[in-house]
């Protein structure tokens, strides 16, 4: 995949972004001075593209370094399996880029929530853990899979993900200077995995999403670009 895509001598990103935003250490505030920007963004491809037999790309790398965007509809394929990093984004609090597509995504961005998100966000963070050596942790990745479960139950609790996590974070760098012991990591890994779990179907999230909003999106993406 090209890291700045030309389909069809179309420039995609940028010029087809409806939204960039910010996420990383620098969305949650856990940055460090040599932190890199992270950016994900989405973009719209113009619909006559998609009646080749050649479509265009899902998703795109670049140009800039740290950039990733989806496509539009596999942005919200995935946001409809509850993948917690493709949610987070339509939470992130430093958005860079919006066109009026973009704005009525995040207007929308609660239909993609579901209860199904309770499990993405624990099931990911729990694989991240079993791959971790407790003989060598890595710290940093440690850490973000702590910050993944304070934001699943956040999600769970108030119906939205936390993304700034300025109450946990003297906590959290803690974490990853290796400061904490991996005892105490992990104890803090299966207390927030068990609170998820506990709220179950009492929580603030629906049991499905609200698939209709997210077509009735879709469609008006595709016409207008067509």
């Amino acid at each position: 995949m090209e890291r700045y895509d030309r389909h069809g001598g179309t420039p995609l990103v940028p010029d087809r972004l409806i939204l960039s935003v910010v996420v990383g250490s620098r969305a949650y505030g856990l940055e460090s001075a040599d932190s890199d920007v992270d950016r994900r963004g989405v973009f719209a491809a113009p619909t006559p593209m998609f009646w080749r037999l050649a479509k265009p790309p899902t998703h795109i790398e670049g140009p800039l370094p740290e950039q990733f965007s989806w496509e539009v509809e596999r942005f919200c394929a995935l946001a409809l399996e509850a993948n917690p990093t493709v949610l987070e984004c339509l939470w992130s609090p430093i958005v860079e880029h919006l066109t009026p597509q973009g704005e009525d995504l995040l207007a929308i961005r609660r239909a993609f929530l579901s209860r199904r998100a309770q499990q993405t966000f624990t099931g990911y963070a729990d694989s991240q853990f079993r791959r971790l050596d407790p003989e060598r942790p890595r710290w940093k990745q440690a850490m973000h899979m702590i910050r993944l479960l304070i934001s699943g139950l956040h999600l769970a609790r108030e119906g939205e993900p936390l993304v700034r996590m300025d109450e946990h974070r003297d906590r959290l760098l803690a974490v990853r200077r290796g400061e904490v012991s991996w005892a105490e990591v992990t104890r803090w890994q299966a207390e927030l995995t068990e609170a998820v779990r506990d709220i179950g179907g009492a929580g603030a999230l629906p049991a499905a999403p609200d698939r209709r909003s997210v077509d009735d999106y879709l469609t008006g993406v595709r016409k207008a670009f067509l």
